[in-house]
């Protein structure tokens, strides 16, 4: 589990492979969140946009899905940089504000979950609505969705 969490837009790997060392900071349009895994967030969402249904995906299929590219080499640190997949930024730049409620949800489930009583205390359905104007930005100008998180 990440302690920061900074999800943005970038122009191409490039520039988000240049966040690594103190995050997109205030040129890149962001939305932060703590205390979460970026990875497993990405392939929650992803997940739930391929595989419509009332129900969420096991574990074993979460597991087993492709997990985000880093763009950058992942060194002792902590830090990452990771690439939204261009599915899901294209999914979450088009998703109805029924579907983002219906994913908060189910993420918030997920995390409660796994973390009881020490899931992070953000809104999510808000870090959802900021990443979902994040990818729709992405989408319009053939830029990135991507995440830094140490």
């Amino acid at each position: 589990m990440a302690h920061d969490i900074v999800f943005f837009h970038a122009p191409d790997d490039e520039t988000a492979a240049a966040t690594r060392l103190r995050g997109p900071g205030p040129a890149l349009e962001s939305v932060s969140c703590r205390f979460v895994d970026p990875g497993s967030a990405i392939v929650e969402w992803d997940a739930y946009f391929e595989l419509p249904s009332a129900r969420p995906p096991s574990r074993e299929q979460l597991y087993g899905w492709a997990w985000p590219e880093l763009v950058t080499t992942l060194l002792n640190d902590g830090v990452m940089v990771l690439a939204v997949p261009r599915r899901l930024t294209r999914a979450l730049a088009g998703a109805s504000s029924g579907e983002l409620e219906e994913l908060a949800d189910r993420w918030t489930a997920r995390l409660r979950e796994d973390d009881g009583d020490d899931m992070t205390d953000d809104d999510l359905l808000a870090v959802l609505r900021g990443v979902a104007r994040l990818a729709a930005s992405a989408v319009a100008t053939g830029g990135g969705l991507y995440s830094w998180s140490i």
